[in-house]
């Protein structure tokens, strides 16, 4: 193989967005994958506008849609007042293609992304490979990966882009800190069948449900609700998900006289963190490798294309002839994106859900009521939230 390719780690959507955007610009692409085909994730299942945008470069949004969901409002709700705000996109009409967020989830596109690479002779994906180290040289940076028997094995390139996730093995090679909070909850995600629809009135298929004892959300995706609660860490994990635990959350949220269907549940842990530093010679990180926040907005998985697709056109112009500081640029734009937008966003939400105080609360409210109401205010706060405004202000970012 030879070492004049980019290599991806990591085939989750960055990753393959990053490979399919270089890949398409004739730029040889290797990704290399721990698992032994792409995953099935269920994680992330909201994309929004400018993220659609960006995918209609490859072809791939119109297909995402034919398999989404298409919700063109959200709300945040009390869970005992019902709806505070409804936040109706249609104000971005003039500002993007897509006027709304898709709920479609994740594999679907990793699915689509997938097929283009197969399709093009210049990319290729590697499974069942796992990342241990990156090494580099003026010249080249090298992959060390391990295969499921235990070998190793090395892998020349031009450039290596860690798309790896939260424990990125890519941002550890390149001495990056990753420093943050860690929030004292844990959340827990239960997919149901049960049609909330039909039992809560005037219900948006994504809300968010302030309560000062337990906020929740909903979502809708093509097939079930995803309600998320956060949860003491303390209950442990086996008692967290037993079926009569769950069951009595899930009948708290809406009675139910039957038992609710439950088709996936899992908890995890929620970080905000950002890197110190995203580039390193030939190596650089994307995505949760870079930067991680908590799911409230939906803007871990948009922001990780965000980045994918800002880092290839600048490497595509860096293979081309350009100055590598150029990489320097990705760096602060996105790293500036995922601390002033990313963070401060999903931080906000999570202080509204989570408010104790009745003052406070109420202030939230009428602020989160007169944003809404007024559609200047609202564009304004849509820009911002469906990450419109903070793509328009990177070019000031030099």
């Amino acid at each position: 193989m030879s070492s004049k390719r980019v290599i991806v780690v990591g085939a989750g959507p960055v990753g393959l967005v990053a490979a399919v955007a270089l890949g398409e610009a004739g730029i040889p692409v290797t990704v290399v994958e721990a698992q032994k085909e792409v995953v099935d994730d269920l994680r992330a299942s909201t994309f929004h506008p400018p993220t659609l945008e960006f995918l209609d470069r490859f072809g791939v949004t119109d297909k995402l849609i034919a398999q989404g969901l298409i919700a063109p409002h959200w709300q945040f709700r009390d869970r005992k007042q019902g709806v505070i705000a409804t936040f109706d996109l249609a104000v971005l009409s003039g500002d993007t293609r897509h006027p709304y967020r898709l709920q479609c989830e994740q594999w679907k596109l990793t699915r689509l992304l997938r097929d283009q690479l197969d399709a093009n002779p210049d990319t290729q994906i590697l499974y069942g490979l796992k990342a241990l180290e990156v090494e580099q040289t003026a010249d080249e940076a090298v992959l060390i990966a391990e295969r499921e028997d235990g070998s190793q094995e090395r892998f020349a390139a031009s450039y290596i882009i860690g798309a790896d996730g939260a424990r990125s093995v890519v941002r550890k090679s390149i001495g990056a800190s990753f420093e943050g909070i860690t929030h004292p909850e844990l959340y827990l995600t239960l997919s149901t069948t049960f049609p909330y629809e039909a039992h809560v009135p005037e219900l948006s298929k994504i809300a968010y449900i302030s309560d000062p004892d337990e906020w929740l959300v909903l979502l809708r995706t093509p097939s079930v609700w995803r309600v998320l609660f956060p949860t003491d860490p303390s209950i442990g994990d086996e008692a967290m998900l037993a079926p009569e635990t769950v069951e009595a959350r899930l009948q708290a949220v809406v009675p139910h006289s039957g038992r609710y269907e439950i088709v996936h549940k899992t908890a995890y842990r929620v970080f905000e963190r950002v890197c110190d530093r995203y580039v390193a010679g030939r190596a650089m990180v994307a995505g949760d490798a870079a930067h991680l926040n908590n799911p409230l907005g939906g803007m871990g998985m948009n922001g990780g294309i965000h980045d994918a697709v800002n880092l290839a056109d600048k490497l595509t112009q860096v293979w081309r002839g350009a100055d590598p500081a150029l990489l320097g640029r990705y760096e602060r734009q996105r790293r500036k994106v995922a601390v002033e937008t990313v963070q401060a966003t999903s931080l906000r939400n999570r202080q509204i859900m989570n408010t104790r105080d009745p003052a406070q609360r109420e202030a939230h409210y009428e602020d989160l009521r007169r944003t809404s109401g007024d559609r200047e205010k609202a564009r304004a706060y849509l820009l911002r939230s469906s990450m419109i405004q903070s793509l328009r202000e990177l070019e000031q970012v030099v």
